[in-house]
């Protein structure tokens, strides 16, 4: 098949953890992952002077890597402060020369204040339609990036709900002078929300970028039936997840003391990304030592404020030594368990984020073996102290080990951390009931199997049995 078309043949895979991977159907299906549209909504305001040179250039670079085309990719460039102007709309340009041409020569508009509540109405009115390109009604992805240097003056609530109620997907990136909390609110979800010192940063943001935008094409790309006439039989649909349980496990040995309220801090940030108020996600923490001790099962509270004033709240256990192996052993016997509130039999994701200052006294070997058999999902983020070695052991694929130098740059890591997770969701979350009229036998869900799609090109880089 010629590169760049928009329909891509799929293998549908079913993976077990720890085992070969299995193939459940080819060629059942196509799945358009070729084409999305993408407005970028600048900041152009007195305040982004400095750094709007920079802001031209992440945008020139994230212009590079797509495959620009009429009937490809498509982008548009916005620009606002106290009001908003589209510099070329979505079916302006077909050809990615000419984008970069004209993002190279757009001059900072400036003004004041910063209005972003009516640039976000201005460009679900005027660029996310028909008539300037937009491709929404034929199910093609919708994507903002909005590139944000201070705080909106005016309200971004309805506008915000607006957008997402339209099906686009928001992807805000914000300097230390932006709102988190507004950019959080106007995204489309809190995780898909970056952060950046400054403009000047930005190329330091582009991979978490193109993670979260992958992240939104699993999400928000169609399932077509095939066109051949063939029955569709034994396989899975992808969907978006409904939730999550996530237990955090907090080194609370004598070394993390004065590193405590820095850990405490983090568990908040990702706390308040969560969709914990309407049942979706669930959270438990556990601080240990010597022993562990849970602060609170996934059961215990209900309300995302609740849980924050716990957290904030938590005093630093102490002790040692430091045996990892008994505490991830307590995790799978009395938190990853339906009397404390875990929805693992009900195919709910379950996922471990452990935070670790140094190296196990005990052996971590067959209880993070037993988490992994489980079907928890582990994550595990050390310090320079830390054993990088163990930490790859107890996660679930090593590529789940995250390090910084100390507790205090775990922000850092935070966005990283909530992108993975994200991913990790989406491939184990049951499968979504199938598409009406198709003649389908759908095998039950197991948590600890989770669904890949690959094009042919792809597949033939892995071991894959055919069955």
């Amino acid at each position: 098949m010629a590169h760049g078309m928009a329909s891509l043949p799929c293998l549908i895979l079913l993976r077990e953890f720890g085992k070969k991977i299995h193939l459940m159907s080819s060629c059942l299906f196509s799945v358009d992952t070729a084409k999305k549209d993408i407005v970028f909504l600048l900041d152009g305001s007195d305040g982004t002077r400095n750094g709007f040179p920079a802001m031209l250039d992440f945008v020139k670079r994230v212009v590079e890597k797509l495959n620009v085309g009429p009937n490809n990719d498509r982008v548009s460039v916005v620009q606002y402060s106290r009001d908003a102007e589209i510099h070329f709309y979505l079916n302006t340009y077909t050809t990615r020369q000419d984008i970069l041409d004209t993002v190279r020569g757009l001059r900072h508009r400036g003004g004041r204040p910063l209005n972003t509540g009516a640039a976000l109405q201005y460009v679900r009115d005027n660029a996310f339609t028909n008539s300037s390109g937009s491709r929404r009604l034929q199910g093609v992805p919708q994507m903002l990036i909005l590139l944000n240097g201070g705080r909106s003056f005016d309200n971004v609530d309805t506008p915000a709900s607006a957008l997402k109620q339209q099906g686009v997907y928001v992807i805000g990136i914000g300097t230390r002078n932006s709102d988190t909390r507004e950019l959080q609110k106007i995204s489309y979800d809190p995780s898909y929300t970056l952060s950046v010192s400054d403009f000047t940063d930005l190329p330091s943001a582009q991979e978490q970028l193109s993670s979260v935008m992958n992240t939104v094409l699993t999400r928000a790309t169609p399932i077509t039936p095939p066109k051949t006439g063939k029955k569709v039989t034994d396989f899975y649909f992808p969907r978006q997840p409904a939730g999550k349980d996530i237990v955090f496990l907090l080194d609370g040995s004598d070394g993390t003391r004065t590193g405590f309220p820095a850990v405490k801090d983090f568990v908040q940030r990702v706390v308040e990304t969560l969709s914990v108020d309407d049942n979706k996600d669930r959270v438990s923490v556990v601080q240990y030592s010597k022993e562990p001790a849970a602060q609170f099962y996934l059961n215990t509270y209900t309300t995302k404020g609740d849980i924050l004033d716990t957290v904030r709240g938590l005093r630093h256990k102490g002790g040692r030594p430091l045996n990892t192996g008994a505490a991830l052993q307590y995790l799978r016997d009395n938190v990853f368990t339906a009397s404390a509130g875990s929805r693992l039999q009900e195919g709910v994701p379950q996922v471990l984020v452990l935070i670790s200052g140094g190296r196990s006294f005990d052996s971590v070997d067959a209880p993070a073996s037993a988490l992994k058999e489980l079907g928890v999902l582990t994550f595990a983020i050390g310090t320079r102290s830390a054993d990088s070695k163990e930490l790859q052991k107890i996660s679930h694929d090593p590529s789940y080990a995250l390090t910084v130098s100390e507790f205090t740059d775990l922000p850092n890591v935070q966005q990283q951390l909530q992108s993975s997770v994200e991913a990790v969701v989406i491939e184990v979350s049951p499968e979504s009931p199938p598409v009406p009229g198709m003649l389908t036998s759908m095998a039950p869900y197991r948590p600890d199997r989770y669904m890949i799609c690959l094009t042919y090109t792809e597949a033939r880089k892995i071991s894959v049995k055919f069955v």
